[in-house]
């Protein structure tokens, strides 16, 4: 036999070294990641498919409400700031010299 064929037979059987389990962290975790997708389900289909006024989809969830009033505090602070700027500008308040 010669060295090349060696080396091919070599290559081409397989190991005898066992294969280590993958370390894989993050991606174990968003793999295993509990699913909640049913317990959100029936809190957004509570109350029926009749919503309205009185129950809208979008304040269902524990967190929906602080995000609400995080959003209108930023509209607000903004139509507040543009208001100022508009009332400044047409009154010539807070020029630089």
């Amino acid at each position: 036999m010669t060295l090349m064929a060696a080396s091919r037979m070599a290559v081409s059987r397989p190991s005898v070294v066992a294969f280590q389990q993958q370390r894989r962290g993050f991606v174990d975790y968003l793999v295993n990641y509990p699913d909640h997708v049913l317990q959100k389900k029936a809190i957004q289909c509570k109350g029926g498919t009749r919503l309205g006024e009185a129950n809208p989809t979008w304040l269902k969830q524990p967190g929906d409400t602080t995000v609400l009033a995080f959003g209108a505090a930023l509209v607000s602070f903004g139509l507040l700031q543009l208001g100022m700027g508009y009332y400044n500008l047409a009154f010539n308040k807070n020029k630089k010299e």
